[in-house]
């Protein structure tokens, strides 16, 4: 995604291998060779071949796999079992999003991910499957977010007591938030802006710059700053991730397009 518009060889092998990698049932695995029964990464690889615009044949059955795949408390008898025995972490096992890997309960940023790839896909007239499954993975995370606004990685209640939101897992949520004014992102948004006055993380930054980009909040101008004052650190960066996540972040306050921008809030 982060050298979508550069025709070079290297682009090239990186896309061959995502089409080369995908399970039969439209899943991708975390490592090549690995989890046939696919996992979270089978939302981030959609939104990689949506963006760089690769063949439709692969992304369709993705989204097929995604509109089925949910998280284990979507089973009535794990609901019952969040309902009545474990009840450490407080949150609705009715509401789920998307987990990490089959069989365990869902977690924010695939549910965020997923969430995304779902409304870039079918940005207009939706099915009732789709719809439904939307609007439910959304009320999954506004049912998990932290107390005082944003997001942990999970719930945001675990034996009676808030957990602390974290950057990077706020800034993921916010961005499958497209509905202008909604209560839960306004709260997210608010809590991100006062995260990232002393953050020096590229990381956390990068994303906390997607996010404020996509919502066009004025915050984006602070931390693109403080995102280019920790590139520019003694020391080095060598992560690709977050060189990826940084490189993206810059070329869409550019005005470039931005891979993970699920609509336009109006």
């Amino acid at each position: 995604m982060a050298l979508n518009d550069r025709q070079a060889p290297v682009c090239d092998r990186a896309i061959n291998l995502l089409l080369r990698t995908q399970n039969p049932d439209g899943s991708w695995p975390a490592f090549e060779g690995d989890d046939p029964e696919g996992c979270w990464t089978t939302a981030l690889a959609a939104l990689a071949l949506r963006f760089i615009r690769s063949p439709s044949a692969p992304l369709k059955k993705a989204l097929c796999w995604l509109l089925n795949y949910q998280g284990r408390e979507g089973h009535w008898f794990w609901r019952w079992k969040f309902r009545t025995v474990d009840r450490a972490v407080q949150f609705n096992p009715d509401k789920y999003g998307w987990p990490w890997f089959p069989g365990t309960v869902s977690w924010v940023v695939p549910t965020a991910f997923s969430l995304i790839a779902l409304k870039q896909s079918f940005p207009g007239c939706r099915t009732e499957v789709v719809t439904n499954r939307i609007q439910l993975g959304m009320e999954m995370l506004r049912d998990r977010a932290c107390p005082e606004g944003g997001w942990n990685a999970g719930n945001g209640m675990v034996f009676g007591s808030p957990l602390t939101p974290h950057i990077d897992t706020t800034a993921i949520a916010l961005l499958a938030f497209t509905e202008p004014a909604d209560g839960t992102a306004v709260q997210a948004l608010n809590r991100l802006r006062a995260l990232c006055v002393d953050c020096s993380s590229a990381y956390s930054l990068a994303w906390a710059t997607i996010a404020f980009i996509v919502h066009q909040d004025e915050a984006v101008k602070h931390c693109i700053g403080n995102l280019h004052q920790a590139l520019s650190s003694r020391k080095p960066i060598s992560n690709i991730e977050t060189l990826s996540l940084a490189a993206i972040a810059i070329n869409a306050a550019q005005g470039n397009p931005n891979p993970f921008s699920s609509g336009d809030l109006k």
